[in-house]
């Protein structure tokens, strides 16, 4: 997505923080979404439509705006996904469609767990955007611009860029090695060849990233903790809601972006009474305007917050612009509008010449509507109990 920005972005003479946007797409997907850009006409970017669509990109509904979009300023996501050649998994001897009908029915029925999926942390090996966010937080700099630039262990052309980088610290080099579709990865070390790699120059290197991308590395941090916390939540308490704990009066949450006074501490008396479900439990997501939970959860942040050299951290980052409130997040989601259809996909196998053994496969078609936040990848990999 960020690439697709920073290619329009240089045919309609602008910079990548002139788009806004309310949330941020897949890679590996078909995606499409409503974006703002300033100070283009619906002309101008009509004129290059032809360019944009050699790209594989199409721009619909072209149409002058009063406002900007924001992250987080949207009521959810629609999926249409096709999961192909399915099986059981080994030592499951149950009827396949039976046993897909099942998964299906009881994460519509149950939910599933609302961790941030995959993608937020990037799919890297050796480096993940939380281990940048981390770096930021703590205003280290130069590290963070390091594990920014640290090479996979595969040899082609970024890669080889990165790991030149990293030995001789030579910005005006390594931007001749990394090729032209890495828009970020030149944003960055053009402004390294300019400023230097010094503290001061890695501050106005991340400042060749529009805000939305900034934040989105400390937002991953932030994201990887709740992860771990929602894990600890389940591990030390199971699916009872025990006083401590902090639940949503709001009975119609879609995002995140509740309040303070909409997060309520359960008491003693009500986890006695089960005054409330599961479903209605949240968990903060770090920031500097949270509460924590005042149970077993609330010490394990703050043990996290130590380990992770967090103890005195303000969640505000000045020197990039950068202020965390923090939100609260539910710990269990439902799909809504779930409809599905298996479909048989028969695939002809040339076993030897002149015969041949046709073989059926069973593929599932499945839609759902998710709300703003939440992973798709996440959901499928509770349906289905199976990384991907």
């Amino acid at each position: 997505m960020f690439e697709a920005l920073g290619f329009l972005a240089i045919k309609l003479g602008v910079i990548p923080s002139d788009f806004s946007y309310a949330g941020l797409k897949d890679k590996k997907a078909i995606t499409y979404q409503a974006m703002v850009v300033r100070k283009v006409t619906p002309e101008r970017l009509k004129n290059i439509e032809k360019e944009i669509e050699k790209k594989r990109m199409n721009v619909f509904n072209i149409r002058s705006v009063d406002d900007s979009l924001r992250l987080g300023q949207l009521k959810g996501n629609h999926f249409d996904i096709t999961i192909r050649n399915l099986r059981n998994q080994i030592n499951d001897s149950s009827n396949l469609r039976e046993r897909i009908l099942e998964a299906i029915e009881n994460v519509k029925n149950k939910g599933f767990v609302n961790y941030y999926g995959p993608q937020r942390f990037g799919m890297g090996r050796k480096v993940h955007t939380d281990q940048i966010g981390l770096a930021l937080l703590k205003s280290e700099m130069v590290e963070a611009v390091k594990l920014f630039l640290t090479p996979e262990d595969l040899d082609d052309p970024v890669n080889r860029a990165k790991k030149y980088f990293l030995q001789t610290e030579d910005a005006k080099g390594t931007l001749s090695l990394m090729p032209e579709f890495k828009v970020r990865e030149r944003a960055l070390l053009e402004s390294l060849h300019r400023f230097g790699m010094t503290e001061e120059g890695c501050i106005q290197a991340w400042f060749s990233f529009p805000h939305s991308m900034r934040i989105f590395y400390v937002h991953a941090y932030s994201s990887k903790i709740w992860n771990e916390a929602v894990s600890y939540r389940f591990a030390t308490y199971g699916s009872r809601v025990v006083e401590g704990d902090l639940v949503s009066l709001d009975e119609d949450v879609d995002d995140e972006h509740f309040t303070n006074s909409k997060v309520h501490l359960v008491t003693e008396e009500e986890e006695s009474a089960n005054t409330y479900a599961i479903h209605q439990v949240v968990l903060p997501v770090l920031g500097y305007n949270i509460q924590y939970p005042k149970n077993k959860i609330g010490q394990w942040y703050q043990e996290i917050l130590s380990r992770d050299g967090l103890q005195t951290c303000r969640f505000k980052v000045p020197t990039l612009k950068l202020n965390v409130p923090g939100c609260y997040r539910q710990i269990l989601k439902h799909p809504r509008n779930v409809s599905y259809q298996l479909m048989e996909e028969h695939e002809t196998d040339v076993k030897t010449e002149g015969s041949h053994v046709d073989e059926a496969t069973l593929s599932l078609l499945i839609s759902f509507d998710l709300d703003a936040s939440c992973y798709a990848t996440v959901c499928l990999r509770e349906i289905m109990k199976h990384d991907f």
